[in-house]
């Protein structure tokens, strides 16, 4: 059992009964000479919960306790984490008293506990109750997944408590203003998880017993064949929710304790538009805003997924956007309808690719074409031939700076020489969460933090740094929203030279820093001097990519 596949034998001990997953924690505890505690019933100190926020304690999947002797006492999953107590003891001031407890039961009572959430488990739990006294009843995870026809899954799934449970987990995504939700099968639970603000945090923490009839009802809502299981499935699902239209681009992915079930947030009407909402510094603006004013070239933007790229180029379309010009877009999606834009979605089973929507597009007599992404060569030929005739291409492409895109357009098999005449300029980007506002406060971070972003501060000089302490408007985080930090790549005859010469990334770099740009981190600082974001959130986003 051991070997085939291999497992721990605690873990092999609980799956086939011999022991629980109690018996087990606590004698891990015993082998680690720390102690075991049992969430159930027990209600921690409000002061000890203070001192943690509710984002920390979702994060390192712990939950304080009391304050006692002048030492935190913490319920940990793995109270081994010496990263997790380090932090938490500079955060809070005061040393850590570690104990072992169930990661259910940890999970379950930050929702019970935390504010926030606790509304929100009452109502799942009642729905649990409801599910647990209804007819059909599982006693194993084995028989959940293997002996339920496809006929009682239907049925399960449509049951009042299942539903209701489904639009739960879908609303509460939509009210936390989640980009996405990550249905996840564990071995012995189904977790739900969002993305809020780019950070994954936990939200529900479920009886393995309810995951059949949970992902066959998302499966039934998405229109996808619930009997298929071992093979990825996309859908797609459309609801109102407090009067606003959202659209879910649901993904399903096979795993060995079940299906992984992804639901990505579409709301059109959220996005943000306009140049001078981004976050861009004064300077940066309106060196981008002469770069968008010409007539014909390329413009990129660079990030990984999720860093805004889409968001600022509908904020450059609107702001180009007049009754005298021809402006057309290729998305995939489109995620935010514009008036006076013609916008075609791509369409890979009809043949209306990227590559495809653009050449055609080339004969709808255009004068600015947006790209959604540049995925391949032949997209990228066509684009630069599109701007060498006349006209002004905007897209996106995912490397980590801007000089980044030079080379990856030229690992692409794209002739130096057409780069250096089409691509006139290169936006990198990432998102920072800001500061919220209602819980902001001066403090001072450790000095190695300060060294490692490059915060260069004069002997004597008084520079103030801020961080969100956590209040019931962030929900105990510190942080409400996001802003951008970017770094803008002019191609200046000096770097077209250096293109054309096939000069390193490093290289080009060099040059552009020396010719007065901005990078990520430049710009990062100026976010934490000006208090808009914290020196911790910064180093995360900047060293993570």
């Amino acid at each position: 059992k051991q070997l085939n596949p291999p497992e721990k034998l605690g873990d092999i001990l609980v799956k086939m009964g011999y022991i629980t997953e109690k018996d087990l924690v606590r004698c891990l505890g015993e082998q680690w000479g720390v102690p075991f505690i049992d969430l159930n019933d027990l209600t921690p100190d409000p002061e000890a919960l203070k001192l943690v926020s509710q984002e920390t304690a979702r994060r390192y999947k712990v939950m304080p306790i009391e304050r006692k002797n002048g030492r935190l006492i913490l319920a940990m999953k793995d109270p081994l984490d010496i990263f997790a107590i380090d932090e938490i003891r500079l955060m809070t001031g005061v040393e850590i008293e570690p104990m072992i407890a169930i990661e259910e039961d940890i999970i379950k009572s930050i929702g019970n506990h935390y504010r926030s959430d606790a509304k929100v488990s009452q109502v799942v739990n009642k729905v649990i109750s409801e599910l647990e006294t209804g007819e059909i009843n599982f006693t194993t995870a084995d028989q959940q997944e293997e002996d339920i026809s496809i006929e009682q899954l239907k049925e399960l799934s449509e049951e009042a408590p299942v539903v209701r449970l489904a639009n739960l987990i879908i609303s509460r995504a939509v009210a936390e203003k989640a980009s996405d939700i990550h249905i996840e099968p564990a071995k012995d639970m189904l977790k739900v998880r969002y993305r809020v603000d780019g950070i994954m945090r936990d939200a529900l923490a479920l009886p393995k017993k309810l995951q059949a009839s949970l992902i066959s009802r998302i499966k039934i809502m998405a229109e996808m064949d619930i009997a298929e299981k071992r093979a990825p499935q996309d859908g797609r699902i459309g609801a109102t929710i407090d009067g606003k239209p959202y659209d879910f681009r649901v993904s399903t992915l096979p795993g060995i304790f079940g299906e992984k079930i992804v639901l990505r947030v579409l709301d059109k009407s959220s996005i943000t538009i306009g140049l001078n909402k981004l976050g861009l510094l004064p300077e940066t603006l309106e060196k981008f805003e002469t770069l968008i004013a010409r007539t014909y070239g390329i413009i990129l933007v660079t990030g990984p997924t999720g860093s805004g790229k889409s968001t600022t180029l509908y904020s450059v379309l609107s702001k180009l956007n007049s009754g005298e010009k021809n402006i057309l877009t290729i998305e995939d999606p489109v995620e935010y309808e514009m008036s006076g834009i013609t916008q075609t979605q791509v369409n890979n089973k009809a043949g209306m690719t990227f590559a495809a929507g653009l050449r055609t597009m080339l004969r709808q007599d255009p004068n600015i074409i947006m790209v959604g992404e540049i995925r391949d060569a032949e997209t990228a030929i066509i684009a630069t031939e599109a701007a060498l005739t006349g006209h002004l291409v905007l897209s996106t492409l995912h490397t980590n700076d801007a000089p980044g895109a030079v080379t990856r357009l030229i690992d692409m098999g794209i002739e130096p020489f057409l780069i250096a005449s089409s691509v006139i300029g290169v936006l990198a980007q990432r998102l920072v969460r800001t500061i919220c506002p209602k819980c902001k406060e001066q403090y001072k971070p450790p000095i190695d933090a300060v060294k490692r972003l490059g915060i260069n501060i004069e002997p004597g000089a008084e520079v103030t740094f801020y961080r969100g302490r956590g209040c019931d408007n962030c929900k105990g985080i510190g942080y409400k929203g996001r802003i951008g930090i970017y770094e803008l790549m002019i191609v200046s005859d000096r770097i077209r030279d250096l293109i054309l010469k096939k000069e390193s990334a490093h290289v080009i770099r060099a040059a552009a820093i020396e010719e007065g740009m901005k990078t990520l981190k430049d710009d990062a600082i100026e976010k934490i001097l000006l208090g808009t974001t914290s020196l911790e959130e910064s180093l995360r986003v900047i060293y993570s990519g």
